[in-house]
């Protein structure tokens, strides 16, 4: 027997919907089989026995609701293609069905447009997502459809999070745990001076992700902020004046902005020919707002989530709406800080170095962000102007892919993010501090020198990995030779133990 397409993927066929993404690949065959593929996708075949009823979108549309994964914005896509009149009789042939209430749900939910219904649906209240295959948010009873409208947003701002294998691994990370694990192993005050460190460290760091080296001022304030992080209403921080004030304070003052972007922004880069390479059409201006609104649903909607996802789905929702011309990325990153602090995770005072850990493997971030970027890129299609100005001509094909993104790559890599900044940046930084102080001491018992003579040459010791360069030695007069060699021995013994 011949396999052949189910579900999403013969809509997207049937519709010619080929430039969306299905995630969940269905087909028909004699034999069931499951394989994932090298980019995480499922593609699944099912015996004869579930083959839908009939070749009709209805059918396979009620088949891809159950074993397929949901996309909104493909749903979107094909409710705008199905025959209504063909929807509402499916509707009415079986108004209790389970998957019936669902399918007539989401196509008012994502069309704005009401179903003629003959009769009010009945049977109990189902959950729209399912808990085993979804991460969800607090309950909205649709008496209509008797839904438990169970999503993380609402139409302005809706992501969907899948529990794939992956996720449910990263979920397995206990940030509270491993940083009260850290504290056990190092004094209160050198995990005190560790903290403060790796503040200007997280600060430093976001800037260079974006190729920037502002002045010590603009670094103080955007420390100031990350020590702000979770103390401010999450409503009140997801405002527009908010984020406003806060574009204001970590940018050039000359671009700063009153109010969220009214104009189309992109990400792109200029070619030697002085061409333009669009890497990111943001969405238009006339939905930022709105999207914005979505956002702080979603930040309501999702409490109670784990943190890590709920920092992932905001920042980079963030980022992805992109209100502002300048600041998206510094604000994207500062929203991950915000949501960790909020949900109690992270401790006032101390901070997880985020950004150093993402500068440490750009090319993973990049991914993260290319991941959603590129599927759109795909689709948007757009002109633009001599004086550089750009314009989307098909905002009505691509709203939907801006509203409702699918975040689950960028969860699972948040998570990895932050493991790694806890278990190798925020470790190292400790051990770090632990040594110097040992260093220090053992230093200061064989040679009494000032304070700051002894800072310094640590500084030049540890910076040439425990030889202490021939051209400093004479900012140290009054040391012998053989003490350098003393000083020397003394550093890999703490800092080298195994060479």
């Amino acid at each position: 027997m011949a396999i052949t397409a189910a579900g999403a993927l013969w809509l997207r066929d049937y519709f010619n919907l080929r430039e969306h993404q299905i995630t969940h690949k269905s087909y028909i065959g004699s034999r069931e089989h499951i394989e994932l593929a090298a980019n995480g996708d499922v593609i699944q075949t099912f015996g004869p026995k579930y083959a839908p009823e009939a070749d009709s979108p209805m059918a396979h549309l009620e088949f891809a609701l159950k074993y397929d994964d949901l996309s909104l914005d493909f749903y979107h896509a094909v409710f705008e293609k199905i025959d209504a009149s063909q929807l509402v009789a499916f509707i009415h042939s079986r108004p209790s069905g389970k998957y019936t209430r669902k399918i007539g749900f989401l196509y008012e939910w994502l069309t704005n447009r009401d179903v003629e219904l003959s009769l009010p649906a009945s049977g109990n209240y189902v959950d729209l997502l399912e808990e085993g295959k979804y991460i969800t948010g607090k309950v909205i009873k649709n008496a209509r459809w008797r839904i438990n409208d169970n999503l993380l947003g609402d139409r302005d701002f809706c992501p969907i999070i899948r529990k794939t294998t992956a996720l449910q691994q990263a979920l397995n990370l206990d940030l509270t745990a491993e940083i009260e694990r850290l504290k056990t192993e190092y004094s209160a005050q050198i995990f005190h001076r560790a903290a403060q460190y790796l503040y200007r460290k997280e600060t430093k760091s976001s800037y260079e992700i974006e190729r920037e080296s502002p002045p010590t001022d603009r670094m103080d304030r955007f420390i100031t902020l990350l020590g702000k992080a979770g103390t401010v209403p999450a409503d009140q921080t997801l405002s527009e004046a908010y984020l406003t004030v806060l574009q204001n304070a970590i940018v050039d003052e000359r671009f700063a902005v009153p109010k969220y972007r009214d104009f189309q922004n992109y990400i792109g880069q200029t070619t030697l020919q002085y061409g333009e390479i669009y890497h990111y059409i943001c969405p238009p201006p006339d939905l930022v707002t709105s999207m914005m609104s979505g956002l702080r649903e979603t930040e309501r909607k999702s409490e109670g989530n784990h943190a890590i996802l709920r920092a992932a789905m905001i920042a980079f929702g963030f980022v992805f709406i992109h209100p502002f011309e300048d600041g998206n990325g510094r604000l994207h990153r500062f929203l991950i800080h915000d949501i960790l602090a909020r949900d109690g995770v992270v401790q006032k005072g101390l901070i997880i170095p985020v950004s150093a850990r993402m500068i440490h493997r750009i090319q993973d971030y990049d991914a993260a962000l290319e991941t959603y970027s590129k599927p759109l890129m795909r689709r948007v299609r757009y002109q633009s102007s001599s004086d550089g100005q750009v314009s989307i001509t098909n905002t009505s094909e691509v709203e939907a892919y801006f509203r409702y993104p699918d975040l689950t790559y960028q969860c699972v890599y948040l998570s990895k993010v932050i493991s790694e900044a806890i278990s190798l940046d925020m470790s190292d930084e400790l051990s770090f501090l632990q040594k110097y102080d040992e260093l220090k001491a053992t230093i200061q018992n064989r040679i009494d020198m000032p304070d700051r003579y002894l800072n310094q040459l640590i500084i030049f010791l540890h910076q040439n990995r425990g030889v202490f360069p021939n051209r400093r030695k004479s900012s140290f007069p009054k040391l012998y030779e053989e003490e350098f060699s003393l000083i020397e021995q003394i550093y890999k013994e703490i800092f080298l133990p195994q060479s």
